[in-house]
């Protein structure tokens, strides 16, 4: 397998359980961090933007935030790469996703609350990210192993 396909590895198992942490936590704890909130949010300003009109149906919206989050940041998460550096990597990639996280939304028109509502949320975004670059840098170190014992 070469190093791309175990990056991207990677960058969907960081993605995948960033996702289900979110949406997880999202039920169990009243200040949890609601980023499907603002994926939704970004869709339908985007369909707007393009002149479409977003789905009515919020399931369907919710579905579609779930499915471009997952995409999304699994290839951002790839960029965590494989081998030993794939660590530090993946804690920067991490920390600047969650950052931006709470950062970001503001100013881009999309509300500031489902990311930072408290010091509570803000710390919980900033970690689930930083979780999601450490599960890319896991994976792809993990899928290294062979790369990394020639090298030695």
């Amino acid at each position: 397998m070469n190093n791309a396909i175990k990056a991207m590895a990677g960058g969907l198992a960081g993605a995948c359980v960033l996702t289900l942490v979110h949406e997880t936590v999202r039920r169990l704890v009243p200040d949890a961090p609601r980023m499907d909130v603002l994926g939704m949010r970004a869709i339908s300003k985007l369909m707007k933007m393009a002149g479409e009109e977003p789905p009515q149906d919020k399931e369907e919206l919710h579905t579609m935030s779930l499915v471009g989050d997952i995409f999304s940041n699994s290839v951002y998460y790839s960029l965590a790469g494989t081998g030993r550096d794939a660590w530090w990597r993946g804690a920067i990639l991490g920390a600047a996703a969650g950052a931006g996280a709470v950062l970001l939304p503001g100013p881009l028109g999309l509300g500031e609350e489902p990311s930072n509502r408290t010091p509570k949320t803000q710390a919980m975004t900033i970690g689930y990210y930083l979780l999601g670059g450490m599960v890319a840098a896991a994976v792809g170190y993990a899928l290294s192993g062979d790369e990394e014992a020639e090298e030695v």
